[in-house]
């Protein structure tokens, strides 16, 4: 089934034991994203918030929060685009198996957008301040929208096919926002967006843009999608859909004819105003900065308008269903964009960012030992490919050593990686670099380093799965445990302010790089200083969550019996990461107690929410 309307697949849904309906009335201030990250963590079905406080519009929440869920909404086009996305990768494939590919063209060409007169969301107009107002977490600068469609055009060349739609959240209100006539633009600058502002800038003129938040499912979906160079999101949209991107124009404004709600308006290049805070996918707040500011023109909505939502935070949430949809649909792109690669990963529990995660070839000769040689070519390759150039820590190890290596098991390969890293040769840095926006782990805004590691070759060492008895450590330093096969956890003292806030990491490195610690470090690879080694070692998640969120690779990488050579970094014994929490990290994210204790008793025997909930 393909539906014209967010409101048919709520029905679809619906019919289908995938959705429930709640009366009851819901606070939008905090209540309402905490329902939203239960719903997610128990897989549970998407709920339809009938009276939502302040509103008269219901709110969608869990849309898209489980895989299964995904694919029963896109069950009739998903194949078929597929085959589009596998004919980009490889043309020859049509050739091949000409009548598997046949309906392929014809797919892309029905799936032009169409320019309309009107449309359902043309039907009736209201204002910023009656929109659902949902807060998610209780630092928030405002009101956030969590699922925007943002549509902008460029200034140059302003037709359609040439528009960008992405994914970029909206500050509805606060801070120093005029109400209700200004809302808050956060975009990274690497977006498609940014090229648009550019040119609005160079032009002097000023940027129109359009909000869709509704309309039907694969138009969301379309705005987070890494799609080929060359391939309209809305093109895509019009795939994915099984009906073509209707668009009206108003007043030199485009409108979604199929969504839900159409805010549009005009950014002054010039005008910045702060944005934020905003718990963020990394699990922390990206903190209040100056970003472009929309002056609200019109909003227009269709007469029986839903507001679908999510909930942004310390991963797995809702936007963990995007990735696996993604990859999906891009597996088949990976290795002819990025020739020699066979597999990357982002890892989800790590923010998606901070860790990738790659298998490539080894083909070059080896004249002497087998190391990595090709793997630094595809790694350099990765680093410029698409979002996988946001990656801080880039760890890639090649396909022939392990045909069976799964690079989604993230246990089994980073106990492949440590058993045969070489930390002497095989880990390289990029220095007072672009990181995500959204990371504070480096120097600055959008400043930081990465760490490139690679492993070739046969087992160096075997790893052992016990903490070491009699390492010598300083007395600051204890709670020694083990998370991963090779991987020590310490305790460390609290990260001091400064330059000094680094000496205690160099001073475990140089007492540990005495001759008494050799065999007690026999088996161990890698080292990580954490507040919490309980927490850091209670799950995987955990691990991978605190260890690549709160290091910066040229600052918190540190080793044992480490050397330079020639301008190259290297260390004899174990790798250490800096991975406590400093001063000017973002606080991470933490629930409302006094929301929690509500929730649960809305979840509860008798609660609003108790189907809802239940297995």
């Amino acid at each position: 089934m393909t539906y014209r309307s967010l409101r048919s697949c709520v029905e679809d849904l619906e019919r289908a034991g995938q959705l429930i309906r709640v009366r009851d009335e819901i606070d939008p201030d905090l209540e309402i994203a905490e329902i939203q990250r239960r719903l997610y963590a128990t897989q549970g079905p998407a709920v339809l918030f009938e009276n939502v406080r302040g509103t008269s519009f219901p709110a969608l929440a869990n849309l898209y929060g489980t895989m299964d869920r995904c694919e029963f909404i896109f069950r009739r086009t998903m194949e078929r685009v597929r085959k589009i996305v596998a004919v980009k990768a490889d043309p020859a494939a049509a050739l091949r198996a000409p009548f598997s590919y046949l309906t392929a063209p014809l797919t892309a060409w029905r799936s032009l957008p169409k320019r309309v007169r009107s449309g359902p969301c043309l039907e009736l107009k209201t204002s910023i301040d009656a929109l659902p107002q949902i807060k998610s977490w209780p630092d928030d600068g405002g009101p956030f929208i969590t699922l925007p469609q943002v549509l902008t055009l460029d200034q140059s060349d302003p037709r359609i096919m040439r528009s960008n739609l992405g994914m970029y959240r909206v500050q509805m209100g606060g801070n120093e926002y005029e109400p209700g006539r200004e809302i808050g633009l956060h975009y990274q600058i690497h977006r498609g967006i940014g090229v648009h502002h550019s040119i609005a800038l160079e032009r002097d003129e000023p940027l129109k843009v359009s909000i869709f938040v509704g309309g039907p499912p694969a138009h969301t979906f379309c705005a987070v999608m890494p799609l080929p160079e060359g391939l309209s999101e809305l093109l895509f949209a019009g795939m994915l859909a099984g009906r073509r991107f209707r668009y009206a124009v108003r007043d030199g404004f485009v409108i979604s004819a199929d969504a839900d709600f159409t805010i549009v308006g005009t950014v002054d290049p010039k005008k910045m105003k702060p944005e934020g805070p905003f718990g963020d996918h990394l699990g922390y707040y990206s903190l209040a900065h100056d970003f472009p500011v929309l002056d609200v023109k019109a909003v227009y909505h269709r007469k029986d308008a839903i507001w679908p939502f999510t909930v942004v935070g310390r991963p797995p949430q809702e936007d963990t269903s995007f990735g696996g949809l993604i990859h999906k649909l891009t597996a088949p792109l990976v290795p002819k964009e990025v020739p020699g690669l066979r597999a990357m990963h982002a890892v989800d529990a790590a923010g998606v960012h901070p860790l990738l995660l790659a298998i490539g070839s080894e083909r070059y000769v080896p004249y002497a030992e087998r190391r990595p040689q090709e793997l630094w070519t595809i790694a350099n390759a990765v680093l410029g490919f698409g979002q996988a150039s946001l990656a801080k820590f880039l760890f890639i190890v090649a396909g022939e050593d392990a045909p069976e290596l799964d690079v989604n098991d993230e246990a089994a390969f980073l106990t492949h990686l440590l058993e045969r890293v070489d930390w002497t040769r095989d880990v390289h840095f990029q220095t007072r670099t672009t990181i995500d926006t959204l990371d504070y782990s480096g120097t600055g805004l959008n400043e930081g380093s990465k760490a490139i590691v690679a492993a070739a070759g046969d087992k160096r060492r075997t790893l052992r799965s016990d903490a070491p008895a009699l390492l010598d450590l300083p007395s600051e330093f204890s709670g020694a445990r083990v998370a991963l096969p090779g991987v020590l956890l310490l305790k460390a003292p609290p990260f001091e302010s400064g330059e000094d806030g680094y000496a205690s990491a160099e001073s475990l490195a140089a007492t540990l790089s005495s001759s008494s610690s050799h065999d007690a470090l026999d088996g161990i690879a890698l080292i990580v200083l954490v507040d919490d080694p309980e927490f850091t070692a209670a799950d995987l998640k955990n691990f991978l969550w605190v260890t690549f969120t709160r290091a910066n690779p040229s600052h918190d990488v540190h080793g044992v019996r480490s050397f330079v050579e020639h301008k190259h970094w290297g260390c004899e014994g174990p790798l250490i990461i800096d991975a406590r929490i400093k001063p000017h990290h973002a606080p991470p994210l933490i629930e409302d107690p006094a929301i929690t204790e509500r929730v649960d008793r809305l979840v509860g025997p008798g609660g609003a929410l108790e189907n809802a909930f239940k297995t």
